[in-house]
C-alpha cells in the first residue's frame, strides 16, 4: 500500500498549511487592531476623515445661537 508512505508528507504539508493560514489570521487581527489604535489617536487629536461630515468650528456656532 502506497498511500501509507506518504502520510508522513501529507500531514506535514497539512501542518505547514494550517501554521500559514493562522499565522496570516493573526497578523490580519493584529495589525486591525493597530489601525483602530492609530485612528483613535488621530481622532483624539482633531483629525477627521473626509468621509464624516465636517463639524462646525465654534466660532460659526457661536454666532448661530446668539
Amino acid at each position: 500500500m502506497q498511500a501509507a508512505t506518504h502520510t508522513g508528507f501529507i500531514i506535514a504539508a497539512y501542518a505547514t498549511a494550517i501554521l500559514v493560514v493562522g499565522g496570516l489570521t493573526a497578523w490580519v487581527m493584529l495589525d486591525y487592531r493597530l489601525q483602530l489604535r492609530t485612528l483613535a489617536g488621530l481622532e483624539k487629536r482633531g483629525v477627521t476623515r473626509r468621509s464624516a461630515p465636517a463639524p462646525e468650528p465654534a466660532a460659526q456656532q457661536a454666532k448661530e445661537e446668539a
